[in-house]
This record gives structure tokens, sequence and C-alpha cells, in this order.
């Protein structure tokens, strides 16, 4: 039996990237699995290539519209009840400098990265209070732990996620309730191109980094490893791993690092 087997998952952003390789292999370990994304045809196209597919249960919403939130909560609850991990995955990026970027782009980013991420967490949450157990996994970024060249709204909705969910987790840990924040570097996957510009539109090209990145499948068995382990917070990603330990330990050494790295 895995540590996730026969559980009920729930996760987000499902129809690409890290996300969709979570579910790939959650469904290897015989979990119940609720798929969320805007697109519900490539969330079906996921559900399709699962092994088991009868134990993926496909919810589209759109995480920018708090109705759409509610709604999916409501459904979920009322054919699962409270379910036993949250990974909250869900988000989008983006590539454009912050005086640049207008206001409208701005709130967006943060409706999506950080309202609608805590949202849905809250209502699951006083679910998993009346079972006195459950797991949320919420993905951060590097950009959550130190601001990069086009990153501004992005980093700073990272940054939110963290302060937000140190004090949710030494608030709801006494009823069971563990909180994971999992911290991606490089990951191939298309977040890039689906990235925003300054108005909003999506950049349709992949980053050189991003492309060079780890590869999104070991990305997701790394995060379950981590989750599994029950770790408060840990990072993924390739040889910028290191970019943790010198930011902690060299601040102004890790800065002149960052200052010559291409944003893209």
């Amino acid at each position: 039996m895995s540590y996730f087997s026969g559980k009920k998952v729930w996760i987000t952003g499902a129809s690409s990237g890290i996300g969709e390789q979570l579910v790939y292999e959650l469904a290897k370990q015989n979990a119940t699995i609720i798929i969320s994304s805007r697109r519900k045809e490539e969330l079906e196209r996921v559900r399709a290539n699962t092994n088991q597919p009868n134990q993926i249960y496909v919810m589209a919403f759109d995480q920018g519209d708090m109705n759409s939130i509610d709604q999916a909560v409501k459904e979920v609850e009322a054919k699962f009840g409270a379910i036993d991990f949250l990974f909250n995955n869900g988000g989008i990026s983006q590539r454009a400098e912050a005086l640049k970027t207008s206001e409208e782009v701005e709130r967006k980013i943060f409706e999506v990265n950080y309202f609608g991420n805590v949202r849905l967490a809250k209502r699951v949450v006083k679910k998993m209070i009346e079972q006195r157990n459950g797991h949320l996994i919420i993905t951060s970024s590097f950009a959550g732990k130190w601001g990069f060249k086009e990153r501004s709204t992005y980093a700073a909705a990272k940054h939110a996620l963290h302060g937000y969910y140190e004090s949710m987790r030494m608030e709801i840990e006494q009823h069971g309730i563990f909180i994971t924040l999992v911290t991606p570097g490089f990951i191939a996957t298309e977040i890039s191109k689906s990235a925003l510009d300054e108005n909003g539109t999506g950049t349709g090209k992949m980053d050189l980094n991003q492309s060079k990145g780890l590869p999104a499948d070991e990305c997701a068995r790394r995060i379950l490893k981590g989750v599994t382990a029950k770790k408060f917070e840990f990072g993924v990603g390739g040889n910028e791993m290191l970019g943790l330990a010198i930011h902690r330990l060299f601040p102004r050494l890790f800065d002149k690092i960052l200052r010559r790295q291409s944003s893209r």
C-alpha cells in the first residue's frame, strides 16, 4: 500500500506541467483524484492518459473567479466529502517589466495566484478540520524567495503565499492539518508560454531556462517524496537549487549572480 493509496486528492493546474505529472504519479499509487483547471478538454485528455481513468474526476473551474471556486468546492464536497490532500498548484506567470505592467494585469495575477489559491484552501480546510486530518501542498516558486527581472507581480504573489501559509500552518496544525510549501526552480513545462506580458497577453514563447529545466515528471516524483516526508518547505530543481543556500548565506554574492542571469 502506498502513502496515497485510497486517499482523496485534489490537484489544481492539472491540465499541464507539474500538475499533469502529479496526476499520473498519483494514479499509479491508486489514489482517487479530482483534477482541475480552466480547460475541461485538456483535463479529459489527462484523465484518459492515466492508468486509472475511472478513479479520476474532472472538475473544471477558473481560479481567477471566486464564484467558480465556490461552486467547485460545493460539488466536490457533495461527491467526496472532505478530501485528504489538496495540491494547490494552479497559477499564471509573468514576463514584463514592473513599470510597463498595467494595474489590470497585476490584479489578474494576484486574483489567480493569491486570492484564488487562498479562497480554495480556506474552503477545503474547513471540511478537513471536521475529519481532523488533511494536507495542503502549495506550489510556490523560487520567485517566492527572491524577486527577479520581469517577475515583479508574480514574485509578489508568491511571496504573499509564503507569509499566508506559514501563518495558517501555526493556526490549524492543532486540528491535524499539515501544510507544505514547494518552491520549484526551472522545470521543463510550458508555463513561460502562457506567462502574461505587460498587456495581459500570453508570450507564446518558451524560456531557454525553462526548456533546460528539470523534467516535470521527475519534479512530480520529488514533490510526492517531500510530501510523504511531511516537510514544511522544500525546493525542487537542478543546479539552481544552490541558489537557496547562497541566498541565505551570502546575500551580496547572490545578488551579483542573479543580476547576470537572463530573465528568459
